[in-house]
């Protein structure tokens, strides 16, 4: 029997959507049982002196547990040193649980081994500068825009990561796959009944991708930004985007912001903008008067990678080297990358910014990529209410999982170290108070709020070695975590300064904190992984000449849609109608390379596409869901029929049908064939749909 969870829209300005919507979502399907065999793994002890990651993780779940110095000894810096120890912690038992503790586990780790890469790859001159200083980051032969406008700008300050990236950019030596974006206009009439935009009809039959709400015909032509920002600088005049206009419409589509809005450039704020300040950080990220804390714990987890923040953030702008007014940033879009193209009037109040900016009062990325994302879903009041996995899915690509810390597997630990080599961002938040907007708990955490993860560590405290995580509440200010190892508390006490200094410990109302593990299950409910399938890194050896080391997904999408009296069948409950939905056959044919149990790790994800934009056309996420079947029984020869979903139970399902963008489900099953049957809860409910199935082994999959 499918069960529809169905959350009302608004949620509080964020926090209560996002606390909210998440519950019962993880039934606790399946999760790893553990990357290694038992016995001599590394946390107990010996090890020998490898390192690599795949030996180490293969000791973690192992049992073992104690024993002293886990893998190389103790007290190493190095990443392998840290995961053997926490290894020990997971097996169980015994004393030295950490075995030695030692460097970040940072979700920015990808971001420090390219860092790595790339400065070896400079200081060998194995790069060869074509179109930028390799010394100052800035582009050879550009304009001085901003003094042919008569206004004031500084320069960007790129690390090396972003100097490689800008000059192959010029250089030629890399063109991103991008679309123009043009806003979506809906079709009228249709199935949506009464006048809502919906379906107009299209192709019929088998479930393959059907008509669409958005209508293929845009009202305006595409903005291409180098040709309108070459058109602006020969014409001497600053851009303005006829597609969002400084006005209202912008801001809002049902209520009026309660302050008085004057649109103004960043060089009518402060006298010398940048667009980046001395290299982008997750202080860059506070919070303003809108209710899109989701949107800045992505955006705070952003800028932990350079080469995934910079495929967001073009390094290709400023506000001195060719300026005109005109910015871009770029977005995925169910499957692939648009780049939005917006001016640089921001709304303000008090000749202040009004929503998000950085604590540095003349960086304006944060700024101006918000704007973008409003741009990219309608307005500014389209971005109140949401997840921080649906920003991360648009700025990375990425697939979120959800997961109930209150049902978390046991293998938790493991499944964030394993994460973490792969590059996964993270983000954590605590249920809302169905009664008090993003209400404020007397430990300093805030029900309802969107938190990002930054960081991991493992010191030695008062009572022996603990495992950190470090936290960032997007207001950036002083309402953080109060308890053990909050900022200034007495357990730093027992912490070498060298070891401070190596986390980069700062204790300002700047709303980041640590908090232990321990501390961190107690009190937080919500967690959301938000995993990077192969295409990410392509694509960063495509931008930095690098190859971004670590382990990847295998992954496959299908696009399809659920069209009412053909492909709109609901969930099981209706059995007469259920067959009708669209039919993925999945084939898996590896168990986990660092398993012994012979099974493979699948995430399912469903996502309904343009539902944001169609908020304001009174079209909302409609409850969704999907079953999975086993095909080993009988040779598949076609689509399942009625008979089959009556005779045959499903091997693996989504925990409910709920509202939200996107459903996942992570599970460990056999190699096999599989029917994966994405559905609405209720028969007839339209919407297009994304499915994207991620595996750790090798995939094949097609509608049938």
């Amino acid at each position: 029997m499918c069960t529809p969870v169905v959350f009302s829209g608004g949620g509080g300005g964020g926090g209560n959507a996002f606390g909210n919507i998440l519950g019962g979502l993880i039934s606790g399907g399946g999760g790893n049982q553990g990357f290694g065999g038992g016995g001599g793994g590394y946390p107990s002890g010996g090890g020998g002196g490898g390192g690599g990651m795949g030996d180490i993780i293969g000791g973690l779940m192992g049992g073992g547990g104690g024993g002293g110095g886990g893998h190389r000894g103790g007290g190493g810096p190095d990443f392998g040193n840290i995961l053997s120890g926490i290894g020990g912690l997971i097996g169980g038992g015994g004393q030295g649980q950490f075995g030695g503790g030692g460097g970040n586990i940072n979700p920015g780790r990808m971001n420090g081994g390219m860092a790595s890469l790339i400065g070896n790859l400079i200081g060998q001159a194995a790069h060869k500068f074509l179109g930028v200083d390799p010394n100052t980051g800035k582009i050879i032969g550009a304009v001085a825009g901003n003094v042919i406008m008569g206004l004031g700008g500084k320069d960007n300050s790129l690390g090396n990561i972003g100097k490689v990236i800008l000059d192959n950019i010029i250089s030629g030596k890399f063109r991103r796959d991008v679309d123009p974006f043009v806003r979506p206009e809906p079709r009228g009439g249709g199935g949506g009944g009464g006048g809502i935009p919906g379906f107009d009809g299209g192709r019929g039959g088998g479930g393959g991708p059907g008509p669409s709400p958005i209508d293929p015909k845009p009202a305006h032509a595409p903005i291409d930004f180098y040709e309108e920002r070459d058109r602006c600088l020969k014409e001497k005049r600053l851009f303005e985007d006829p597609h969002f206009p400084a006005n209202d419409s912008s801001l809002y589509f049902s209520r009026r912001p309660p302050k008085s809005v004057e649109w103004l450039r960043p060089g009518e704020i402060v006298r010398d903008p940048q667009l980046i300040n001395e290299g982008h950080s997750r202080f860059d990220v506070i919070q303003g008067e809108l209710g899109d804390c989701w949107l800045l714990a992505a955006a705070a987890n952003l800028t932990l990678k350079d080469e995934l923040f910079y495929r967001v953030v073009p390094p290709d702008q400023s506000f001195t080297e060719n300026y005109s007014g005109i910015f871009h940033f770029q977005f995925w879009q169910y499957g692939k990358w648009v780049d939005v193209v917006i001016d640089d009037r921001l709304p303000c109040s008090g000749g202040e910014l009004l929503y998000m900016h950085s604590a540095s009062n003349n960086e304006f990325w944060s700024a101006l990529l918000e704007k973008a994302y409003a741009k990219l879903h309608g307005s500014y009041e389209s971005l109140k209410g949401g997840t921080t996995s649906e920003a991360l899915e648009d700025m990375t690509g990425g697939l979120t999982e959800f997961i109930d810390l209150h049902q978390a597997p046991r293998n938790l630990m493991q499944m964030m170290l394993r994460g973490l080599e792969m590059g996964s961002l993270f983000g954590c938040s605590i249920e809302a108070d169905p009664n008090v907007w993003e209400a404020k708990m007397s430990n300093g955490l805030v029900k309802g709020h969107a938190y990002s993860i930054t960081g991991m560590r493992v010191v030695d405290g008062p009572n022996g070695q603990v495992c950190l995580l470090r936290v960032r509440n997007p207001w950036g200010n002083e309402q953080e975590w109060n308890g053990p190892w909050s900022d200034g508390s007495s357990e730093w006490r027992s912490v070498p300064d060298q070891v401070k200094q190596d986390m980069g410990l700062r204790f300002d109302h700047d709303g980041e904190f640590w908090i232990s593990f321990d501390d961190f299950m107690r009190n937080f409910e919500k967690m959301e992984i938000c995993n990077l399938g192969p295409d990410v890194m392509d694509e960063v050896y495509q931008m930095t000449g690098v190859r971004a080391p670590g382990l990847t997904w295998a992954s496959n999408s299908h696009d399809g849609a659920w069209i009412a009296n053909r492909t709109a069948g609901g969930c099981r409950n209706y059995i007469n109608t259920f067959a009708n939905n669209p039919q993925y056959r999945v084939q898996l044919t590896d168990s986990d390379p660092d398993d012994d149990d012979e099974l493979c790790t699948v995430i399912f994800a469903i996502m309904q596409k343009h539902r944001r934009n169609l908020k304001q056309y009174g079209l909302d996420n409609v409850p969704i869901g999907f079953a999975v079947y086993d095909a080993n029984a009988g040779q598949l020869q076609g689509r399942l029929g009625k008979q089959f979903f009556q005779m045959n139970k499903s091997a693996m399902r989504s925990a409910a049908f709920i509202n939200l963008r996107e459903m996942t489900g992570r599970f460990r099953v056999p190699p096999g064939n599989y029917v994966i049957v994405p559905s609405t809860f209720e028969p007839n409910e339209e919407a297009e749909f994304m499915l994207r199935i991620y595996t750790n082994g090798f995939i094949e999959s097609d509608e049938l």
